[in-house]
């Protein structure tokens, strides 16, 4: 760690993710516009996985009657038929034991108190007994039942009908639910709780307590778990076997076991840093994502949802884009680790890139020279062209005027042995852009390995400003989303809206272009693009939003990728206060989505900066909870790829966006979009996306748990914070 002998000022933030806190200390040396966050390493975390045990054939869905946890954690199911043991996986009958079957029993004579069945019942350290019933709240009261009226602040009475679950936790504080919310009795009198506090869902069945003072509460779609404040939602096959819990304990270990009518399953909380994390999904690329002996990145089928006994691989549009940022990250770490694996991993993704380029030269429809492919295939699959012209056709047509129809769109390559896919776009560019210099800095070391990215990125460059700055594909005509020329931009109502992004994306390429071939004559070009046809101020706003949640995602994620390498390759002047400024906006529209990646490019780039206007000068270093909601982020991704069906528009903690925040200005929302109480979007464990491009704001998430997406979108930001010190390694 370097010394710096300036003043320091420390404060401290902490990371409440389950039973377990983690103390963050940030120490920020202020030397002029720089500041340097030096955190304490995030260490160990509880990391959440799923089990499921099944019950077939030994019991039906309607055969389900409790579940009974015994004090060596020992789990027991009871049916129609009589109890069930489980052991090594495998359930056999056997009788409850004893203790707790006598801990079951409610006196006879209580029982007959109440004219309304009882849902849950519990006993007080006394001896006495709740219970929670159709008729309300009920506590024993000389030798019976009697309703226990609860009146909140506001007077209102709480427990009077329809009382679903009741429970006492380790510290003996008392809590019943009912749909009106959660309520518990502390020490310091009754808190209620409702979708305004937090609460995720309140169509309760059962509540249990853990040994680390968690609640868990089950409910007919879904589980929650209360603990140090915070709420927690557990909903889909990612971590239920059916939403609906009809009952549930929890074990010594913290481990919730919840009977549903697809049988068992549990939650564990296992002990875990984020590097083990980052080898965990690492390790998983290799093994079932990586496609092709050259290694792009996307993602997988599979035969049996939930399995990777059987992967089906397939090509991507953006395959180039994904290797990109799988690379980038590589990079990253490499930077800090030095680990000769890491190295490898970063030189095997700059080969599969480079081969995107020069696969396309020479072979029957070779494309101008630069000139990158989207992805490849082997000439061994069915060809991609057949019937490709007519659906193209049909695209142009009914969808989008400006779609290319023409064939082939997969020519084949000089030997034969490659499909490549044509009519590359934006998006691609902008992952090759991203990619390149982050490997010229950190992993290249020879003048062998450097000259090769000086080629590849010439190549590139030399490609647009020959086609005055598009991207022009082996039909000589320009590709759908390559389109970046001056006139096009400024003057071509087609392209308004996407102006200001392929600005900064070609100023970015510049940038890059000048650093990595050391050749000024990049910054010629984009000194004329600026000075005649005001690049730069196109860029000052990349995207019209009205407000969080609008706008593209891809775009977003695009922008931020050119955002970082310009302002990394662009020395302090007018164009670096424009793009500091643009950015600081982008960032603070984006800055409730919790994305660690969006969060570490700005905060790596804009930590200690300052813009100047004519009323002052302003700091725009990033604020609020940038660390805390990237650290949690990271944390929260589930080591579960697969893409299982996320719901959370029946949920009560979320707010509706409005129509102005649609993500089209010209259509309103086409699906129910939000975020939760506290203006953020929903956690990483309730979503699922393959990559950053996915909208965040969306509330419903299909899938079937029959794709296996890669680990990139944890590994580029851990990568990435690991590099700019934002997380100790």
């Amino acid at each position: 760690m370097k010394e710096w002998h300036l003043e320091t000022r420390t404060s401290s933030i902490f990371f409440q993710r389950s039973n377990q806190v983690t103390l963050f200390l940030i120490v920020l040396f202020m030397a002029s516009n720089t500041a340097f966050a030096e955190p304490f390493p995030v260490g160990k975390f509880p990391q959440e996985t799923s089990e499921f045990f099944p019950m077939k054939p030994q019991a039906d869905a309607d055969d389900f009657q409790s579940i009974e946890i015994t004090s060596t954690d020992q789990v027991f199911v009871e049916t129609r038929e009589g109890w069930f043991h489980l052991s090594e996986r495998q359930w056999l009958k056997k009788a409850l034991p004893r203790a707790i079957q006598k801990s079951r029993r409610i006196p006879r004579k209580l029982l007959l108190s109440t004219q309304a069945g009882l849902n849950q019942s519990t006993q007080l350290p006394d001896g006495s007994w709740l219970a929670a019933a159709n008729e309300g709240l009920l506590i024993e009261a000389e030798g019976k039942f009697v309703p226990w009226p609860v009146f909140d602040n506001k007077g209102r009475q709480w427990g009077t009908h329809d009382i679903r679950g009741v429970e006492v936790d380790q510290k003996g504080q008392i809590w019943f639910t009912s749909l009106a919310g959660v309520a518990c009795r502390t020490s310091k009198g009754w808190q209620f709780f409702e979708g305004k506090d937090g609460l995720p869902y309140n169509d309760f069945t059962r509540i249990a307590s853990g040994p680390d003072g968690e609640i868990w509460f089950g409910t007919h779609k879904g589980l929650i778990r209360y603990q140090n404040g915070r709420w927690d939602y557990r909903q889909g096959r990612r971590w239920l076997p059916h939403d609906k819990i009809m009952d549930l304990k929890v074990d010594s270990k913290g481990t919730v076991w919840v009977l549903t009518p697809e049988g068992i399953g549990c939650i564990r909380q296992d002990s875990i840093t984020l590097a083990e994390k980052a080898a965990f999904y690492e390790k998983e690329i290799k093994s079932y994502i990586k496609r092709t002996p050259l290694g792009y990145l996307s993602e997988v089928s599979v035969i049996t949802p939930g399995k990777k006994d059987h992967i089906h691989y397939h090509d991507s549009d953006n395959d180039g884009l994904w290797t990109s940022m799988y690379g980038a990250g590589e990079c990253f770490a490499y930077a800090v680790t030095k680990d000769p694996e890491t190295k490898e991993r970063a030189h095997h993704a700059f080969k599969a890139l480079r081969f995107l380029q020069t696969v396309t030269q020479e072979g029957s429809h070779p494309a101008p020279q630069g000139f990158v492919a989207r992805t490849i295939r082997s000439t061994k699959l069915p060809d991609p062209n057949d019937g490709r012209l007519k659906q193209d056709e049909e695209i142009q047509k009914n969808k989008d005027q400006l779609w290319k129809a023409y064939e082939p769109r997969w020519p084949v390559s000089a030997d034969g042995k490659w499909y490549w896919k044509s009519d590359t776009s934006s998006d691609e560019l902008d992952g090759h852009y991203f990619f390149y210099p982050l490997y010229y800095d950190l992993v290249a070391q020879t003048e062998k390995e450097k000259e090769e990215v000086r080629q590849v990125v010439r190549d590139l460059t030399d490609h647009l400003i020959r086609h005055g700055y598009n991207l022009v594909d082996h039909t000589g005509t320009v590709t759908r989303w390559g389109v970046y020329s001056p006139d096009a931009l400024n003057h071509d109502p087609d392209w308004w809206a996407e102006r200001g992004l392929k600005s900064l994306s070609m100023l970015s390429y510049l940038a890059v272009a000048a650093h990595v071939t050391g050749e000024s004559r990049y910054l010629e070009h984009q000194a004329e693009l600026i000075q005649n046809h005001a690049f730069d101020t196109n860029a000052l706003i990349y995207k019209i939003h009205r407000g969080i949640g609008s706008g593209n995602q891809s775009d977003d994620e695009m922008a931020f990728m050119c955002y970082y390498n310009l302002l990394r390759y662009t020395p302090e002047g007018s164009l670096r206060q424009k793009a500091l400024l643009s950015f600081y906006a982008a960032w603070l529209n984006e800055a409730p989505e919790m994305n660690p990646f969006f969060h570490f490019a700005y905060a790596g780039q804009a930590m200690g900066r300052e813009v100047s206007d004519p009323w002052g000068t302003h700091s725009i270093s990033p604020t609020g909870d940038w660390l805390v909601d990237s650290i949690e982020t990271l944390q929260g991704f589930p080591l579960n790829r697969f893409n299982w069906a996320c719901e959370n528009s029946h949920r009560i903690d979320i707010k509706s966006l409005p129509d102005q925040n649609s993500t089209d200005l010209l259509s309103s929302n086409p699906r129910q979009r939000g975020y939760r109480i506290n203006g953020k979007v929903l956690p990483v464990e309730n979503r699922h996306f393959n990559h950053w491009n996915t909208d965040p704001w969306q509330l419903d998430y299909g899938g079937s748990g029959n794709i296996l997406a890669s680990g990139t979108v944890f590994l580029l930001p851990y990568y990435m914070g690991l590099y700019h010190g934002f997380i100790a390694h």
